[in-house]
């Protein structure tokens, strides 16, 4: 091509690549139905493997060298991905429904676009999708950075024999939705409980004199929207699509680095990625110095901790235990170590998943 290339041969080179960028997709997902028919003669087999997905990501991000960010060639190759490993085995996602909530975005992210989004009615459902194996996996919120912690999916880990294979980082940006044209139209304003309070402050300022009524979902309160005079909801922009909406406003969060953290459960945890975290529940009874002895285990093996959540066991007055998350893999000899000292001085030490750390 000449220093000063016409527009159409520009176009011209475009179109040759994408012929060569097409035959090299399907030499790919031939080769995932190669794998597809080796796998086949194993027991038990496991078509996902979240830990190979992670590296294979890794990868691609770390050879990058155009144009394009690091993270937009990964999503792309997410989606090769995905469309590749439908051929080996569609895969079904459960998530917190209806269509429309950031839990289905963020399992469209981590799973890409080709694998069946099964949506439920709340997170103990599913919980319960994974562990009947209706599914092959879940996503469910776990906490945000504005909000904390969302103490249902913790408390469901108290009871569930489900692990994490994987988590997922959502950047959220709130819009306020709805069938009406201007603010002083609406009168009530629907959202998740987390939604409404990670919007106080725009609320205070913009609709002060609404209402506002928390529902279990962000599309469930776009959906009640359409069916309410005078109502909008707080949801994304795909729930403004789903349901019909005007976008009355965008970014309505007070907090503008408003990230969502989300859990990927299935019934066993993969093995290392080389970059993975660990997820603990512990118990060590109601007794002086409970936090000391939780932690100093990793202190003694140089384990980090990246987070620790108390919640009530429910099974005794003042009783808690201990949600724990630490950098490495239960595989690694120092993680092990570390774990292993903590089962010496806690009553209970549940492992709820070793996992790649989110890549995307």
């Amino acid at each position: 091509m000449s220093d000063n290339p016409s527009l159409e041969s520009v176009r011209l080179r475009i179109d040759e690549l994408d012929v060569q960028i097409q035959n090299l997709i399907a030499q790919r997902a031939a080769c995932a139905l190669q794998v597809a028919e080796l796998k086949g003669r194993e027991a038990n087999t496991v078509y996902y493997r979240p830990e190979r997905e992670a590296q294979v990501l890794r990868r691609v991000m770390a050879r990058n060298c155009g144009d394009l960010e690091p993270k937009a060639m990964a999503r792309i190759f997410r989606e090769i991905m995905a469309a590749c490993l439908a051929i080996e085995q569609p895969l079904a996602v459960a998530f917190l429904g209806p269509e429309g909530t950031y839990t289905q975005e963020a399992a469209r992210k981590h799973f890409g676009q080709a694998s069946r989004m099964i949506p439920v009615t709340s997170v103990e459902d599913v919980f319960h999708e994974v562990e009947s194996e209706r599914v092959h996996y879940g996503v469910v919120a776990v906490e945000n950075s504005t909000e904390g912690s969302v103490t249902l999916t913790l408390d469901m880990f108290l009871d569930s024999s489900l692990k994490i294979c994987g988590e997922v980082a959502l950047r959220v940006r709130h819009c306020l939705l709805s069938r009406r044209d201007a603010l002083n139209e609406i009168k009530v304003v629907y959202g998740h409980q987390q939604a409404l309070a990670q919007c106080k402050n725009w609320l205070n300022a913009h609709l002060h004199g609404a209402e506002q009524i928390a529902v279990r979902s962000n599309a469930e309160a776009a959906r009640i929207a359409t069916e309410t005079l005078g109502a909008a909801a707080i949801a994304g922009e795909r729930a403004a699509e789903i349901y019909q909406h005007n976008i009355l406003a965008t970014g309505i969060e007070d907090n503008a680095n408003n990230i969502t953290r989300f859990l990927v459960l299935s019934a066993a945890f993969p093995s290392s990625s080389g970059v993975d975290k660990t997820s603990l529940l512990v118990t060590t009874g109601n007794q002086p110095g409970t936090l000391h002895k939780v932690l100093t285990p990793f202190v003694n093996h140089q384990v980090s901790m990246t987070s620790i959540e108390s919640r009530p066991s429910r099974r005794g007055t003042w009783d808690y235990v201990f949600f724990i998350d630490i950098e490495g893999h239960i595989e690694e000899a120092h993680v092990a170590a570390a774990v292993q000292e903590l089962e010496e001085t806690s009553v209970m030490v549940k492992l709820l998943g070793s996992y790649p750390k989110s890549v995307l």
